[in-house]
């Protein structure tokens, strides 16, 4: 496990350090609550030990004021000891009811101590399953189940936060809409396996040249998405003049080069066509921004396809 011990005293901080070091376990000292509560802030620890008796911020104070970190509520249950050489009744209740788990003298028996760190790293060993558990299911609410890309939640999400931030400080905002092209002639001709695995195909292609903007710093934080059905979008944060429309075209070649057969489709291969917009300023509403772009999707389709039409 990896300790936190709590200890305004170097030379039991030491001694308690060497003894946790005797069972396997990587120990980190704080020399008072301050010290810990930053140490805490910054590292992922298994277990706290917490002095009760320090000048200035007493453990209990600093028990509380770790249970209330903001952006640490995952460890918000990290098991916390208190170590003290009293260990009276009015200790212990103020101990919990500060947020402390368990509570041990300074003076306890080696076999004792052992004991409590076995528990304390079962308690560990589930924490990190758990959390690994929770963010599995993070992931699969966050994406699609088919192609792997940002779901229509997860992206809308990000879409709120990146357009209240360039409204808020002037910046530019890029949008491609983006459809495959005759895709339910696709479906009908090839069947929905087929379409499935043409979706993926696409969607990768489509994250491949996203990431490869990222890359070449075109821009940044750009990100592909699955609007829905045969529909994708690509978010470009900040996207500097005509990066969208290099953007949107670069999409649609590279859908292109796959060459994936599409025989119901003009050239015989899969398509798409994209609608691109830039805002700059963003202002209004971003709903206003999705509807722009897709009446461009909507040109660029009723233009031939395989092409990509921008504001």
């Amino acid at each position: 496990m990896k300790i936190l011990l709590v200890d305004d005293s170097r030379a039991i901080a030491m001694i308690t350090t060497a003894r946790l070091e005797s069972f396997g376990h990587e120990v980190r000292h704080a020399i008072n609550g301050p010290t810990a509560i930053d140490l805490f802030q910054k590292e992922d620890f298994d277990l706290i030990l917490m002095d009760i008796e320090m000048p200035g911020m007493n453990g209990f104070e600093t028990t509380t004021r770790i249970r209330s970190l903001e952006g640490h509520e995952q460890w918000a249950w990290t098991p916390i000891i208190f170590v003290t050489a009293t260990d009276s009744d009015d200790n212990l209740v103020t101990a919990i009811e500060a947020g402390g788990d368990d509570f041990i003298s300074k003076g306890v028996a080696e076999s004792v101590l052992q004991a409590k760190m076995k528990a304390m790293s079962r308690i560990a060993t589930l924490r990190a399953r758990l959390a690994q558990a929770n963010n599995r299911l993070q992931d699969q609410a966050n994406h699609d189940g088919l192609t792997g890309l940002y779901n229509r939640r997860a992206m809308d999400l990000r879409v709120d936060l990146l357009w209240e931030s360039a409204v808020q400080n002037g910046y530019a905002f890029g949008l491609l809409m983006i459809d495959v092209d005759n895709f339910k002639k696709y479906n009908d001709h090839y069947g929905h396996l087929a379409g499935d695995d043409c979706l993926c195909r696409v969607a990768a292609c489509l994250e491949e040249t996203a990431e490869r903007i990222n890359a070449e710093a075109w821009a940044s934080g750009v990100f592909a998405a699955r609007y829905g059905g045969e529909e994708f979008c690509v978010i470009l944060p900040e996207a500097g003049p005509e990066v969208h429309e290099r953007a949107g075209k670069l999409m649609v070649e590279a859908v292109a080069a796959l060459k994936l057969p599409h025989e119901q489709n003009a050239g015989g291969y899969v398509t798409i066509s994209a609608g691109a917009i830039r805002v700059m300023p963003a202002e209004g509403w971003v709903k206003e921004a999705f509807r722009l772009a897709d009446e461009l999707l909507y040109q660029a389709k009723s233009g031939g396809r395989n092409r990509c039409v921008a504001n």
